[in-house]
């Protein structure tokens, strides 16, 4: 269970330190927008970068990740289907289903499966498919609609010139060609992805300043099914799943139903800041559902842990 402690510290202090800073008046709400931009543009496609180019893309194909596209999509739709019901636009729409979908693979999911799981490795699928499938397609989505680019052609070059997917799609690159980059090359680009993690945690505390979680508003009750679908729904859709659809033995079970119980990414809230659409959902959903995948955890640990 040493994982779980260390993954949530890890987040809670650097989410306490932005709360802090903006609490004491270090730094004003102008630094939000900047470290939303520099995030997005910058350290984010260094440190997808650094991550996919060593990956192990072969485990993209692994038996765990068709019980994962199943529920995480699963989650998705229904979002989605809840949000158009009560009229939110379609913008806030995909927000929301990111929400309901999209885990945090990268900075809970890999201390998670390492010390949960016995390998670190078992979170990369998870990453790949969200960052080569998930995301391009909701920031297609968003660009559409947000952005105005309504042409096929307007939407593809937006998409591809995302920095993030920029970043994305050279470190798979380098994975699938088997190339090794010398060092002079990957430790700088490791050392400049490394503060991506800490600053957009810095980022989301900032924006927990002069904001009550959970406040009355139209956006309550997205955030209440949200996190609803995240912490319950999912985690027992890849249980069912793995168990009964595919016959996946114990500790396949085991592995994906802890994937499925992360928390929401804080990507979704970055994407969220960068389009200025559904940012108090994304927010407050990461929120909730981080707090509650602590016991969440510990509970799947108990009772599939082998």
């Amino acid at each position: 269970m040493s994982g779980i402690v260390t993954g949530f510290a890890v987040i809670g202090l650097a989410v306490f330190v932005g709360w802090v800073a903006a609490r004491t008046g270090v730094v004003g709400p102008e630094a939000r927008p900047v470290l939303a931009k520099l995030n997005f543009t910058v350290l984010a496609p260094f440190l997808l970068f650094s991550v996919l180019s060593t990956a192990d893309v072969r485990e993209l194909f692994s038996t765990l990740l068709p019980v994962y596209v199943i529920a995480s999509v699963g989650m998705m739709a229904l979002a989605a289907v809840f949000a158009l019901a009560l009229r939110r636009s379609l913008p806030e729409a995909t927000v929301g289903s990111l929400a309901a979908g999209y885990v945090n693979g990268n900075n809970i999911g890999i201390p998670v499966a390492l010390y949960m799981l016995g390998d670190a490795a078992l979170s990369a699928p998870v990453v790949l498919l969200q960052l080569l499938v998930f995301m391009p397609v909701a920031l297609a989505v968003l660009g559409a609609t947000v952005d105005g680019r309504t042409s096929v052609a307007g939407i593809v070059r937006g998409t591809l010139g995302n920095p993030i997917i920029i970043g994305s799609i050279l470190g798979v690159g380098v994975a699938v060609s088997g190339l090794r980059l010398p060092e002079w090359v990957s430790e700088p680009v490791s050392f400049v992805g490394h503060a991506t993690v800490p600053l957009m945690l810095i980022a989301y505390g900032l924006s927990l300043h002069g904001q009550r979680v959970l406040a009355p508003g139209r956006h309550r009750i997205d955030v209440i099914v949200l996190s609803t679908l995240k912490l319950v729904a999912m985690p027992l859709a890849a249980w069912a799943l793995a168990r009964f659809a595919f016959g996946l033995d114990d500790d396949q079970v085991y592995a994906v139903t802890v994937l499925a119980s992360l928390p929401t990414a804080q990507n979704v809230h970055v994407i969220a800041q960068r389009y200025s659409t559904g940012e108090l959902v994304a927010r407050d959903t990461i929120f909730v559902t981080t707090l509650g995948a602590v016991p969440l955890l510990i509970v799947v640990g108990v009772l599939l842990g082998t």
